[in-house]
């Protein structure tokens, strides 16, 4: 065999290993959301942690502080509620009702996030599942979602069918 040849022979046959043992790419993009949480009181600090716990827990969806932002959070003296307009969009008011009898702060945000990212309402009664909201114990401080709603998310942001209803308010009482 010639050199020319087994020099492209050999390139060849690395360039075939290379491609079988590289890792796959992601193919889904990052859709990143700004949040404004810049009135939301003394809430400001838990909305950004329930921003890192999203983070943290899907890979379609990034929550970004900034403006203009997609979605704006306000602080109220209601009961917690988001009025998602469409996915990654909308308003979240943070209610002090709730934190005054008990309920976690940033399992509020981090469920009103949710409702934002195209989840529904679900009242299981578990405190494992973030969309059970207030039908899960007041003692409940779990603010991570389940695997099931991670996917969800990450579905919804790959292009799926949200299941939340947009455009009518999500309040969890």
């Amino acid at each position: 065999m010639s050199r020319p040849l087994r020099l492209m022979l050999s390139a060849l046959l690395t360039l075939a290993f290379l491609l079988v043992t590289a890792p796959a790419q992601a193919s889904a993009l990052v859709t990143v959301l700004r949040y404004d949480a810049g009135r939301a009181a003394e809430f400001s600090a838990t909305v950004d942690q329930a921003a890192q716990v999203w983070n943290a827990s899907v890979a379609n969806v990034r929550l970004v502080k900034g403006t203009p932002a997609h979605f704006v959070v306000l602080a109220d003296n209601g009961w917690p509620r988001a009025l998602p307009t469409s996915l990654g969009r909308g308003t979240i008011w943070m209610g002090r009702q709730a934190v005054d009898q008990g309920y976690n702060r940033v399992r509020i945000a981090t469920h009103e996030i949710g409702h934002i990212l195209g989840l529904p309402d679900r009242r299981t009664g578990r405190c494992t599942d973030l969309m059970s909201g207030s039908s899960a114990p007041v003692s409940c401080t779990n603010a991570n979602p389940s695997a099931a709603e991670r996917a969800e998310v990450d579905r919804n942001f790959a292009g799926g069918t949200p299941l939340v209803e947009f455009g009518r308010v999500h309040t969890d009482r």
